[in-house]
């Protein structure tokens, strides 16, 4: 994975490649070691499949800030690991204060992180690994963001490849746009990375305010398009235009961001030159915060109150499932809100039979067992993270913003945390404590939290 920044640094010449090269040897080396010798059971289930999802995300997190802290680039270790886990789940929250003082290689690899973990780091060696058996289906699940994930095509191998020839493509044809528009190679490279993988780290001060108004609007549709179901392009690729444009998903998904926009701008207006001005740049900051990419052009914490309180919003509601956007999900907030109109209806005609009918389908008990159980954990460990990052003393918006921007992988928060500064002053409690909101995040809570279960590590 460290074969872009070390190619970015070979032709920028920068000294750190020997850094890239050293951790990319003893990876090498490392996972030569951890190969020799077979398994004998190979089939392994769901269990088995969070556990290898949660410590290979942890593993390659921990290999994966090395070169940023052997270099001295980023010289505290855990800031080094917050950066690194912060652009693999896509988050795009970052300690550095001046990023166009880091070279260009840690540059890119902060950007390369974001597009493999969009899609998933594990989901991405199924891809390209002659893997076979039904049991990587447990891989998907643990790892694709969304209530449920299913086969595209039967074979698990294939509908990884399907699922990253669709995102190569889309990578490329933003990288296309961005270029006509006259954007720099390397800062194409790095924005459509992120806008891919739906991560906010920039590589510029300015962030994405000195940017053309072509290519903020083409990073805008880019992040928009990035946080539809993937298995809609996937039904239009097979030329089902109706069943692909009749997912409630994603309905639901661009209903929210108009509806945003509307609300928005009608409150913000009178801060922009011109109506055009203020939709174009409310509607990057909308598609940026619902599809937890992060991105800004403007500055959202100098907006009124009820804008504000809009993109809070739009910090839990997230993306759609299947994409590579983080948050709760609109397919939940849609099943949750579903669950309590019948609850309601049934408190009206205690007698009457109905059932939650979703995507044309009936949910079942497991469905909304699963959905209620999400919902109660991410409470709690929302709650409680609020609580330890609040030991830092600052305002309620910075620690209540800093754990929803971190635990739903969107980068950004209001106040002290707000677009326009960084993660840098919190302590380094504060900072475990969101790396770890971060992964839990990214792998929608169970994969690690099984970690922390005394049965997972029981034979039998």
């Amino acid at each position: 994975m460290l074969f872009l920044p070390i190619i970015t640094a070979a032709v920028y010449r920068e000294s750190v490649i020997t850094f890239y090269l050293a951790v990319s040897c003893i990876c090498g080396v490392l996972g030569f070691l951890c190969t020799r010798k077979k398994p004998k059971v190979k089939m392994f289930f769901a269990k088995e499949g969070f556990v290898l999802v949660s410590l290979g995300w942890i593993v390659l997190s921990f290999f994966g800030c090395m070169p940023f802290w052997l270099s001295g680039e980023i010289p505290h270790f855990i800031d080094a690991l917050f950066e690194i886990v912060s652009g693999f789940t896509t988050t795009g929250a970052s300690i550095v204060p001046k990023v166009e003082e880091l070279s260009k290689a840690t540059l890119m690899w902060r950007s390369f992180s974001h597009w493999i973990g969009g899609m998933g780091i594990l989901v991405f060696i199924l891809s390209i690994l002659p893997m076979t058996g039904d049991y990587n289906m447990h891989i998907m699940r643990a790892e694709s963001p969304g209530p449920s994930v299913g086969k595209l095509v039967p074979k698990i191998r294939i509908t990884a490849k399907l699922l990253y020839q669709i995102y190569f493509f889309m990578t490329i044809a933003t990288m296309g746009f961005l270029l006509i528009g006259g954007m720099p190679v390397f800062d194409t490279i790095c924005m459509s990375l992120g806008a891919a993988g739906t991560g906010g780290f920039a590589c510029r001060n300015s962030g994405q305010a000195d940017y053309t108004l072509y290519q903020q609007a083409v990073l805008s549709i880019a992040m928009i398009l990035f946080g539809v179901n993937f298995n809609v392009y996937y039904l239009l690729l097979i030329k089902k235009p109706k069943d692909a444009f009749r997912c409630e998903e994603m309905r639901g998904y661009l209903a929210v961001i108009l509806g945003a926009v509307i609300l928005i701008t009608l409150n913000v207006r009178h801060l922009f030159p011109s109506l055009f001005l203020a939709v174009h740049h409310v509607l990057f900051q909308v598609a940026s915060i619902i599809t937890t990419t992060g991105y800004a052009t403007v500055d959202f914490n100098q907006w009124p109150e009820f804008s504000k309180c809009i993109v809070l919003l739009l910090m839990f509601i997230g993306a759609c499932a299947g994409s590579t956007g983080g948050g709760i999900k609109v397919s939940r907030i849609m099943m949750a809100f579903k669950e309590a109109k019948k609850e309601v209806a049934a408190v009206i005609h205690p007698r009457s039979v109905k059932v939650i009918k979703y995507e044309g389908k009936v949910l079942g008990h497991p469905v909304l067992r699963s959905l209620n159980a999400y919902l109660i954990l991410y409470a709690l460990i929302f709650a409680v993270s609020v609580l330890l990052v609040s030991l830092d003393n600052f305002d309620f918006a910075t620690s209540f913003s800093a754990v929803a921007a971190n635990f739903n992988n969107i980068g950004p928060g209001l106040s002290t945390v707000g677009p326009s500064s960084n993660f840098s002053m919190l302590s380094d409690l504060s900072k475990l404590v969101l790396i770890f909101d971060m992964l839990a995040g990214r792998l929608e809570l169970f994969p690690i939290l099984v970690l922390f279960s005394p049965g997972t590590w029981k034979k039998g």
